[in-house]
């Protein structure tokens, strides 16, 4: 059975519709600026966490301290 060509058009226009959405999506979900922000806003959800947060600052004060206990030696 041949189709008419106006639907045949109609269906080309469609499809190009909605591969262009699906373009767009991809590329905003692509997007370096926004893996960047969800990078460092999973990074800061963790480094906020009291258990993280103590146990960084238990290092840098253990850390800082042997720096300075070397200096003075």
């Amino acid at each position: 059975m041949a189709r008419d060509p106006d639907t045949i058009q109609r269906e080309i226009e469609q499809a190009r519709t909605a591969l262009a959405a699906t373009l767009d999506e991809l590329s905003e979900r692509a997007s370096p600026q926004k893996l960047v922000e969800q990078g460092k806003s999973s990074v800061l959800d963790v480094l906020s966490q009291p258990k993280v947060k103590y146990t960084l600052i238990a290092v840098g004060a253990v850390v800082g301290f042997a720096l300075v206990r070397k200096l003075f030696r």
